[in-house]
């Protein structure tokens, strides 16, 4: 018999957050997090990640498990929630994923699996010249290029590793930039899962003035603040954390390159764009349970009927 997961959609500022601790309250449920910022321990006010009384009221996964200058990606995501997914099982509770990464979603529900990457002779020759060519330390610098993390984790010499690991992180780099099917090196791997996907929706200039206001709020909590005291320990736009909106633009700011009125703009303006290509996502996925983000009472009441018989 499956193993039900439920999963809650939405663009940014839509309240899915909030919406996830009402059902894991009415449902028995532990909450995980897909967000690709929620992960670091030290980006809390850009990220309008929720506070500690929310996380100790109900179980949160997969936020605050890595420090801003750590890298993290889609595979080692799938992993986690995977494992987070049978630890709630274990417990005969209700696992809720909290979706914000579009990729993590993506790559959880279609059951990527990223183990088996197969091989790609026309790459390998092509890398196998590079090395001829340029030396093994042009394939080290390509690889860690493309992942640093899996750079670390490799002998400098060792020329078979190297192709094959800068092998898999270009079939890598296809998924994240996929917007339909994943590359043919990545394969699936069957799990007993059933999903189910619900998506807060609200009107779109509700949206924006929503999304403006959060951002007002984000700079009086002290966004500058963090991202200064980031900054000063090592936060750049090189570095996955530093890509965050709000914190790529306030690291414009604070080297000069753009103004404060200006900044604060940039951020609102990026995130209503985030937030456009959210909704074109959930648009073009199938099998989407609409529910009115306005009212947060009926939308938690058809949850509850959607789901009270399965999970009683």
């Amino acid at each position: 018999m499956s193993k039900k997961v439920i999963v809650i959609l939405g663009a940014t500022a839509t309240g899915k957050s909030e919406f996830a601790i009402d059902c894991a309250e009415k449902l028995n449920g532990e909450i995980i997090s897909a967000d690709s910022m929620q992960i670091y321990k030290e980006l809390n006010i850009g990220t309008a990640k929720i506070g500690a009384n929310e996380m100790k009221k109900i179980p949160h996964y997969l936020i605050n498990i890595k420090h801003f200058y750590e890298n993290y990606n889609v595979w080692q995501f799938v992993k986690d929630c995977r494992d987070a997914l049978e630890n709630i099982f274990s417990k005969n509770k209700t696992p809720i994923i909290v979706g914000g990464t579009n990729l993590y979603i993506k790559a959880l529900i279609e059951n990527y699996e990223f183990n088996d990457i197969k091989r790609d002779e026309k790459i390998r020759n092509e890398l196998n010249d590079l090395a001829q060519k340029n030396g093994i330390n042009a394939l080290y610098q390509k690889l860690f290029e493309l992942s640093p993390e899996k750079a670390k984790q490799i002998n400098q010499n060792d020329r078979s590793r190297l192709i094959r690991a800068v092998e898999c992180a270009i079939a890598e780099k296809e998924l994240e930039n996929s917007t339909s099917n994943p590359s043919e090196n990545i394969k699936y791997k069957k799990i007993d899962l059933e999903f189910k996907l619900y998506a807060l929706d609200m009107p779109r200039e509700v949206l924006y003035k929503k999304i403006n206001e959060r951002v007002d709020e984000m700079i009086k909590k002290g966004l500058l603040e963090e991202v200064k005291t980031l900054k000063e320990n090592g936060l750049n736009i090189k570095i996955q954390a530093g890509k965050s909106i709000g914190y790529r633009e306030m690291l414009a700011f604070l080297d000069r390159e753009i103004s404060y009125e200006l900044v604060v703009e940039k951020i609102k303006q990026h995130s209503r764009n985030y937030a456009k290509r959210q909704y074109t996502w959930l648009r073009s996925m199938n099998n989407i349970i609409w529910l009115d983000a306005l009212n947060r009472e009926e939308a938690l009441n058809k949850v509850l009927e959607n789901e009270m018989v399965k999970f009683e």
